[in-house]
Formats: C-alpha cells, sequence, structure tokens
C-alpha cells in the first residue's frame, strides 16, 4: 500500500482549500493564497519561493498542527504536468 495503516490522502485543491476550516486553513490559506511570496511570507524573505520550497513550507505548518506521524506527503502543482511531491526530509 501506499499509505501507512489507517491513513487517508486528501487532495487539496484550490477550490476545495478554501472551504478547509481551522488550523488547517490558518496553516496554507492563511499565510500563502493571493499573497506574493517573496514580498508576504517571511519565510521566503531567504528561501527562493520555487514550488519544492512552497512543499516544504507547507510540510512544515501542517506538521506543526497534525498528530504526529500522520502526515504522508504534500503534493504542490504548477500545472496539469508539473508538480513536486515532498515527504519530509
Amino acid at each position: 500500500s501506499l499509505f501507512p495503516p489507517k491513513a487517508r490522502p486528501v487532495l487539496l485543491t484550490r477550490s476545495n482549500a478554501t472551504k478547509l476550516r481551522g488550523t488547517h486553513s490558518e496553516a496554507i490559506m492563511k499565510p500563502l493564497d493571493h499573497k506574493n511570496l517573496d514580498q508576504d511570507v517571511d519565510y521566503f524573505a531567504d528561501v527562493i519561493s520555487t514550488t519544492e520550497n512552497v512543499a516544504v513550507y507547507i510540510w512544515n505548518n501542517l506538521e506543526k498542527i497534525l498528530p504526529a506521524g500522520c502526515l504522508y506527503k504534500v503534493k504542490v502543482y504548477e500545472s496539469d504536468r508539473n508538480f513536486i511531491v515532498y515527504k519530509g526530509n
């Protein structure tokens, strides 16, 4: 199986991400949505805002609020064919 026991994948798209409530919205949408990453997000002051680094940023924010061990991967799409998968260190 691709997923650890009892893990359920959740596809986070732009359209359903806005439906998230509470801490998930705080961790992803509030800091990133409609922002110039290089100017508006402190993390990217010293980190180049590549898709890879956006995935790391999302991972780090989710890892702070989710129970330990339940975050499996973050997948960020640039386009229909270009995406990055980040599974932690």
